[in-house]
């Protein structure tokens, strides 16, 4: 009996009480919560922030068009203290989002120049917007823009690299235009301070795109550009925004092809003006140096070299290599000056783009030095300013041209400007003043004076003879006299009028005259026939008889 017992009571002791399915079934749940949470944890992001205005650990949200795809775990400073480090947990489904392309920015709200943006996060608060990209490199640490982009990284377009000098002022967001028209803005700009250059990222937008080709030429738009140079004044205006914050404007240089699309990422020169930008597209040339013996006082970097009007280079510098040794039989110190011949400018079309053989170019220009008298000349280009410009002539009176080269480089035989020219003239002028007998000159000169003085004197004398006699009472009496006189005139003058008794009396007389005129008329003319008429009588001739001639 005792072993039947013993053996029940082992039997007992080895089932399991059910007082244990109650914990079991807790521990199965739990694990299978913490797996499902696990499991529908989205993935840990870090993003590295500038500063963390408007970043709140456990409230702030990220979202992608809207929809919330994560949240802010933790904020804390950088090791370094440069910076801050968000961690930011997303959904789920968002991994597929995290890549190399991924951009992530704070929207708050924001005043630039197109206007007043995120006005709705000012009652939510600030939130992170995630801007999905398209490489299939996942990443998941992440710098914060300081801007939202210009475009998103699969948005139709063209994206370029420019590269500039430092000066040009440009920053993410600044307009790029064609002919007045935005078409595209400014992405990012880099400083390499190896090279000393600046960098700019463009994006131009579809269907715009269409508009850059290889050929194409950037320049900076600063809304007004006004110069004052040997060709005047010219000012440019471009578009209202531009003015007040610049931007960027492209086009293709006249008598230049169009050229081919152009490719993504490709890189070209940003310029800092339009004129720049034309001028770099003669990118061949041939460089001489001027041995000026004149003034170079208003000729400046880029003036024109010109031939009878037409431009065929520029100045390069001004002055060139000054501390060089002259070249030898040079009669005094001449400042050097470095242009270039720029044979691009007479092409057009296609043939711009041909290379040129600089031997053939120097080769023509030799000949024209020897056998045309081709001279370089200083002229002024605008009265206003003073500048000067390069003028490339024929001088029939040019002194024989002697090859010789200054610091490695041929040099353009020069002749003197029309200042110099006048100059030389007003010194011919004086020395042939100076060559003349002054004193003989001088001498008549005395006596001519003496003899003026003399008849200043008599001159003098007569005039107070005459003031003497004006003077007279009774010279100051004669005009009254005369006008008495004058008076009996014309009394005696009207008593001769067509109406008076004298004028009747007259005219009777003259008639009575003139009839005695005719009766003595024949015996006028008997006298003057016959002498004797009044003393012999008058003899009775006959008449003559016609007679035939012999």
């Amino acid at each position: 009996m005792s072993d039947s017992l013993q053996r029940a009571k082992r039997l007992s002791q080895s089932r399991l009480s059910p007082i244990w399915i109650v914990p079991l079934l807790a521990a199965l749940i739990g694990a299978w919560m913490v797996w499902d949470t696990l499991s529908s944890r989205g993935p840990l992001v870090t993003l590295d922030m500038e500063n963390a205005e408007g970043i709140e650990a456990g409230k702030t949200l990220i979202k992608t068009r809207n929809v919330e795809v994560g949240h802010v775990e933790s904020v804390r400073l950088s090791d370094d203290l440069s910076h801050t480090v968000v961690t930011a947990r997303m959904s789920s489904d968002a991994g597929r989002m995290l890549n190399s392309d991924t951009r992530f920015w704070v929207v708050k709200p924001r005043i630039g120049r197109e206007g007043i943006s995120g006005l709705g996060t000012v009652l939510s608060g600030a939130y992170i917007q995630l801007a999905p990209g398209k490489s299939d490199k996942y990443q998941d640490h992440f710098e914060v823009l300081d801007q939202p982009p210009v475009a998103p990284p699969d948005a139709p377009g063209l994206r370029i690299n420019l590269v500039s000098q430092v000066g040009n002022s440009l920053s993410a967001g600044d307009p790029v235009t064609y002919q007045g028209y935005t078409v595209g803005r400014v992405e990012s700009t880099d400083f390499d301070p190896e090279k000393r250059e600046m960098r700019h990222r463009l994006f131009i937008q579809a269907p715009y795109d269409s508009l850059v080709t290889d050929t194409t030429r950037f320049w900076s738009a600063s809304g007004i550009d006004v110069q004052l140079n040997s060709e005047g004044v010219s000012v440019n205006l471009d578009s209202f925004e531009t003015l007040i914050s610049g931007g960027v404007t492209f086009g293709v240089p006249e008598d230049v092809t169009q050229g081919s699309p152009a490719k993504q990422n490709a890189t070209y020169t940003l310029y800092n003006s339009e004129e720049s930008a034309r001028e770099g597209t003669y990118d061949q040339y041939v460089e001489y140096v001027l041995l000026v013996d004149d003034t170079v006082r208003g000729l400046s970097r880029g003036a024109p070299v010109e031939y009878r009007g037409v431009r065929v280079g520029t100045v390069v510098s001004v002055p060139w290599h000054f501390t060089a040794p002259q070249p030898d039989g040079l009669n005094q110190f001449a400042i050097p000056v470095l242009i270039r011949i720029e044979p691009q400018r007479l092409e057009s079309g296609e043939d711009i783009n041909e290379k040129i053989d600089d031997q053939e170019v120097r080769q023509r220009f030799e000949k024209m030095f020897k056998d045309l008298g081709l001279r370089a000349t200083l002229k002024a280009g605008n009265l206003l300013t003073g500048a000067l410009f390069v003028d490339l002539n024929f001088s029939d009176d040019a002194p024989a041209y002697k090859p010789m080269t200054f610091d490695g480089k041929p040099v353009f035989p020069t002749v003197s400007g029309g200042f110099a020219q006048i100059e030389q003239k007003v010194s011919n002028l004086l020395d042939k003043l100076n060559d003349l007998k002054v004193e003989p000159i001088l001498s008549s000169l005395d006596k001519t004076m003496q003899t003026s003085q003399k008849t200043l004197e008599q001159v003098q004398q007569i005039a107070e003879s005459v003031n003497a006699i004006v003077s007279d009472p009774a010279t100051q009496q004669l005009p009254g006299s005369v006008n008495d006189t004058l008076e009996e005139l014309q009394n005696t003058l009207n008593g001769f009028s067509s109406g008076s008794s004298g004028y009747r009396q007259l005219n009777d007389t003259l008639k009575q005259l003139e009839q005695l005129m005719r009766d003595l008329q024949p015996v006028a003319r008997t006298l003057s026939e016959k002498p004797n008429a009044l003393i012999f009588d008058r003899e009775v001739q006959a008449d003559p008889t016609p007679r035939a001639a012999p």
